[in-house]
């Protein structure tokens, strides 16, 4: 039977090779977006989006105790304050649906619940305040609205769906994370600068320009990063035990090139990634620890990212450009109206499909100009920033294929329900 199996898997790959419509505009103009979707992705999203991510989802999981995770993320903890703190969390990061894993990955390895950890994972990539913004400007005022309220009540729903549908597993795992927590002293001031600059560094990164309050911070941005890179080395030098010399070195050499290069600000950010890691790796164990789990993240994710963008930019292409291998004449035919099948699929082209942080509203908008409703605009809104084929593979590899499949069946299900109901309102 095995070896049946090959050779039907060897037969297959033959005939695909054998017929493959190699000059086909439409096959090379699919490839061809698949890598100019995964040179975007590498260029704009990995360097100041993903690698901060991981380092605080590698600090998550050396510096932040079991007890104190489940103490307000386990099985015993409040779940009004749980599911708040993760219901919320998207109004502080503006992170995209892949930049969410690492720091997904970092608080349930630490033992966090199945129903905070996955609102944390909806509610970080679908509040985003300057996308909320964004869509009511450009959507419309209801549609804004509708994005708000349903990604904050949806955070919440998916969240006590996992926990009811998974509580026989999750009750065995409660119980393996008590007896293996950590009980160590929790040094209070110590982690919260430590995360506070990381976090700050994150989202001053990825700041984005918008109103007249947004635009006064983006002017200054790369100055705010700096400071929090400043609060960074200032935490490694007294409590990580850094060499003052070393720590100096690691602050004039990004900001040198930053004076040099004012018009390239990521060169200044990679050296000082790149001297942050030497730095730690020079230091004391508990730094040399953070790199390391840093580390472990960074291969656990970025494969399946890379993979599932190339994935997505080949059957979708680039967002808005329609030229995957899927014409989008056939996206915009199927969901035009507000009927079922119009708003289910929407929620499951924006599953699927990868949106960069707020790209998905001018996309949207050029589809509602192709007729598109607006029941199944708004489906599309509650999927797709959550969502995408990348982070499914990644979350596959984090929580398992049982859990991944049903949080996406939650998410593409309550988003379809949604848009029929904003639809049936707004005809």
């Amino acid at each position: 039977m095995n070896s049946l199996k090959k050779l039907s898997i060897v037969i297959l790959i033959f005939a695909g090779a054998y017929f493959l419509p190699a000059t086909n505009p439409r096959l090379i103009g699919a490839f061809q977006e698949a890598l100019v979707m995964l040179k975007d992705y590498a260029q704009k999203h990995v360097l100041l989006c993903l690698v901060p991510a991981l380092f605080i989802a590698g600090a998550i999981s050396i510096f932040i105790s079991g007890d104190a995770v489940m103490r307000y993320f386990g099985a015993k903890a409040n779940k009004i304050l749980a599911y708040l703190i993760a219901s919320v969390s998207g109004t502080i990061l503006a992170v995209c649906s892949c930049t969410v894993l690492p720091l997904f990955a970092g608080i349930y390895s630490r033992g966090a619940g199945i129903g905070p950890a996955t609102a944390f994972l909806y509610s970080g990539p679908a509040i985003n305040v300057l996308a909320i913004i964004l869509t009511a400007k450009i959507l419309g005022f209801e549609m804004g609205i509708a994005r708000a309220v349903g990604a904050v009540l949806f955070s919440i729903i998916i969240g006590l769906l996992m926990q009811v549908t998974f509580k026989d597993e999750e009750r065995e795992r409660d119980d393996e994370e008590e007896i293996s927590a950590a009980s160590g002293e929790n040094h209070l001031l110590k982690n919260g600068l430590f995360f506070a600059s990381m976090v700050f560094i994150l989202i001053f990164a990825n700041w984005a320009d918008g109103s007249a309050i947004f635009h006064a911070i983006f002017k200054i941005k790369w100055l705010l990063v700096f400071i929090s890179y400043g609060l960074l080395n200032f935490v490694l030098i007294k409590w990580f035990k850094v060499n003052i010399f070393y720590s100096v070195i690691s602050l004039i050499l990004p900001l040198s090139a930053f004076l040099l290069f004012p018009s390239q600000p990521l060169i200044a950010f990679v050296i000082g990634i790149t001297m942050t890691t030497v730095v730690s790796l020079l230091s004391s164990d508990d730094s040399k620890m953070w790199v390391s789990s840093t580390e472990t993240y960074l291969y656990m994710i970025l494969p399946y990212l890379f993979i599932g963008v190339i994935i997505s930019g080949f059957l979708l292409g680039m967002p808005g450009s329609g030229k995957g291998i899927i014409p989008s004449e056939w996206i915009s035919n199927l969901v035009g109206g507000n009927s079922l099948r119009a708003n289910f699929f929407a929620s499951i082209i924006g599953a699927f499909m990868y949106f960069a942080t707020l790209t998905e509203v001018p996309i949207l908008q050029s589809l509602l100009g192709a007729g598109m409703g607006k029941g199944p605009a708004l489906s599309l809104l509650l999927s797709g920033p959550a969502l995408s084929l990348p982070s499914m593979l990644v979350l596959i590899n984090i929580m398992g294929k049982k859990k991944t499949f049903v949080f996406v069946l939650y998410v593409v299900a309550l988003s379809t329900i949604a848009g029929l109901i904003f639809g049936k309102i707004m005809s």
